[in-house]
């Protein structure tokens, strides 16, 4: 833990000091292209049952919250011109460096969770909770690689992420934290997502019938 720790601090300092004209880019995009904050912060679950404030550029119009639900698919309205361009490439994400550094995140982890939807954790899925989230994790350069482009597919999106995202998430989040895995996989869980992001652009939905499930229940 020491070590993957010292990790994080290294690629977060390095990412910061690299990305940082490209932030400058970012802001001023976002300030021309809609009203409202550069930044978006959002309250998340993290290690331990804590919750913390995640950090990411605005890719939605202002107070986007009140106008919609927490899920937002590929055809969100809400989402702006630049927040498309930015949530396709990751870039909104840049910002969770900083709560990385912070120590309420990890470079590779369980991608943290809103607490309206960690409702429908059964005790088993918690155990998710004994780690520190991080920015990347097997979904993303998995299967969910495009999320919200498959929530864009369905017709209860809400419904489908709860029934069948989620439950994804979680399995292969479980099977990450039971594995105790080294510095090594999280390298490799890296470089994936890095090749995802830039390459891999396919839409893949799982399943599209599904039973909605209530909190706490499998």
């Amino acid at each position: 833990m020491i070590t993957k720790r010292a990790f994080d601090i290294i690629c977060s300092l390095v990412a910061l000091i690299f990305t940082f004209p490209l932030w400058i880019i970012i802001a001023i995009a976002i300030k021309l292209d809609s009203k409202g904050p550069v930044f978006y912060k959002s309250k998340r679950v993290g290690v331990n049952a804590k919750c913390f404030y995640l950090y990411k550029f605005r890719s939605m119009v202002k107070d986007a919250d009140q106008l919609g639900g927490k899920i937002s698919a590929a055809n969100d309205p809400r989402q702006t011109r630049v927040g498309r361009f930015i949530r396709k490439w990751k870039i909104d994400e840049l910002p969770n460096f900083l709560n990385v550094l912070k120590g309420e995140m990890s470079i590779v982890g369980p991608r943290p969770e809103s607490p309206e939807y960690v409702r429908y954790y059964t005790p088993e899925q918690m155990r998710v909770l004994a780690v520190r989230p991080g920015i990347t994790d097997m979904s993303v350069c998995g299967q969910y690689r495009n999320e919200q482009q498959v929530l864009s597919e369905v017709e209860d999106p809400q419904r489908y992420y709860i029934d069948v995202i989620l439950q994804d998430f979680l399995r292969l989040n479980l099977e990450y934290v039971e594995a105790q895995p080294s510095l090594w996989f999280d390298l490799k869980i890296i470089f994936r997502t890095i090749w995802a992001v830039l390459f891999d652009h396919r839409v893949k939905i799982k399943n599209k019938s599904y039973s909605f499930a209530q909190p706490g229940q499998e």
